[in-house]
């Protein structure tokens, strides 16, 4: 069961005007659930996206960054949940190329502006003739012929692209931008294979506000640093990570140029929001989690080391196990801390605090501390670790979870 999340509500989802959704049961891995869903944007809509780091990646990927390289607007986005389409050489590609070249055809308008997506089993051949082709009319009709993507509609969007997920990811907020109210709605997934590094995990976020196209790349690597790059579950970097931001500019303010004022600030407040609700979802969904966990890290020279502290102890399967089995065995966490890679820090600096107790200060255990009060917190479901690191004024923070029995049984019975 997910960690204190709940499923997400149709009622809660706000439509953004300019963005058509529809999804599908096309049959590619499992029957009788929805694994084929498409986003049609109004023409003048921006996008700009973040994919995986990971130098295997897939063939979707591959595609994604040429279309939006090629510098067309994006009309279309063509998402399969239950097959990743990589590790699949020549013929991926040529499946991820012609998923989008048959979306195009059928919306009428170019390749380069429609980006394909997949998720699922690595190495095996996305059916794009068995499955996906002949679905793809109903589809994208569907689309065409939707309203302004409804709440029900993210809904469904959620479910379609969901693999290990026990629960729907879904989120929105508002916000004032140049006296219009803008709207930001936004759908992700992913429970396993987590450790985004850009962003196995997708996220696809829309507002209706008008945006400056050239800020819009930078809005996108901002937020992804700020809340997909923050999260790990097992610390694997997936093929196929994909994050995506669509502006429809149909809220009728005038475009944000910069993020340095009152309405930019407004709008990525929300957009941050938004990201930040998706990503936490994705930790507290974590395959078999028991526990969500922030890891605050304070006190560094660096955001960057703080980055590099906070992994290391939500990376260390010693202490996610300890988390797991409610353990206080805290002294792992100051040996994660010890092998971060902080060659000059100093170990008589340091201080521990698990929720509430005050658990190590100067680097040993204080006086004070009684095991039986880190047990208490360890019991909980949310917990906080910050660390102080005693060297400078720079801090930054990881969400992650613990590692249970379920996550390796999960893990060895996926493909089954």
């Amino acid at each position: 069961m997910p960690v204190n999340l709940s499923a997400p509500q149709a009622s809660d989802l706000l439509p953004i005007s300019g963005v058509r959704i529809a999804a599908t049961e096309a049959g590619i891995r499992k029957a009788g659930r929805k694994d084929l869903t498409a986003f049609v944007l109004a023409e003048g809509s921006s996008v700009a996206g973040v994919f995986t780091q990971n130098r295997y990646c897939a063939a979707p990927v591959q595609v994604c960054r040429e279309h939006l390289t090629a510098g067309h607007d994006i009309r279309a986005l063509v998402i399969n949940t239950g097959n990743a389409n990589a590790g699949t050489g020549a013929p991926g590609l040529a499946a991820a190329r012609a998923t989008a070249a048959t979306a195009a055809q059928l919306l009428g308008v170019a390749p380069q502006q429609v980006l394909p997506f997949s998720t699922g089993v690595i190495m095996e051949p996305l059916p794009f003739e068995a499955r996906i082709k002949p679905a793809l009319p109903a589809l994208m009709a569907q689309a065409e012929q939707a309203e302004a993507a409804t709440g029900q509609a993210w809904l469904d969007a959620a479910h379609g692209i969901m693999t290990t997920d026990t629960v729907a990811k879904a989120a929105s907020a508002r916000a004032v931008v140049d006296g219009r109210t803008v709207h930001v709605t936004g759908i992700s997934k992913g429970a396993g294979m987590i450790r985004p590094n850009m962003a196995t995990m997708l996220g696809f976020i829309a507002t209706d506000a008008a945006i400056a196209p050239a800020l819009l790349q930078d809005m996108v690597q901002r937020l992804a640093d700020e809340s997909f790059n923050r999260i790990t579950v097992d610390g694997d970097t997936s093929t196929n990570d994909s994050f995506v931001l669509m502006a429809t500019h149909h809220a009728g303010n005038t475009p944000v140029q910069a993020l340095d004022h009152a309405d930019g600030q407004a709008l990525y407040a929300a957009l941050r929001s938004v990201a930040q609700q998706l990503a936490h979802a994705i930790v507290r969904d974590g395959e078999g989690a028991t526990k969500f966990i922030t890891v605050h890290i304070t006190g560094g020279k660096t955001k960057a080391e703080c980055a590099q502290v906070a992994y290391a102890i939500a990376h260390s399967p010693l202490v996610k196990t300890a988390f797991f089995a409610s353990d206080p065995n805290l002294g792992r966490i100051l040996a994660a801390v010890g092998y971060a890679g902080i060659a000059d820090l100093d170990q008589n600096r340091i201080a521990l605090y698990l929720g509430d107790v005050h658990v190590v200060q100067d680097g040993g255990r204080r006086p004070e501390y009684r095991e039986e009060d880190g047990q208490r917190v360890m019991q909980q479901s949310d917990i906080t670790i910050r660390v102080d690191l005693g060297r400078g004024a720079a801090e930054d923070t990881v969400w992650t979870c613990d590692l249970s029995h379920d996550y390796v049984t999960i893990n060895a019975d996926y493909r089954s």
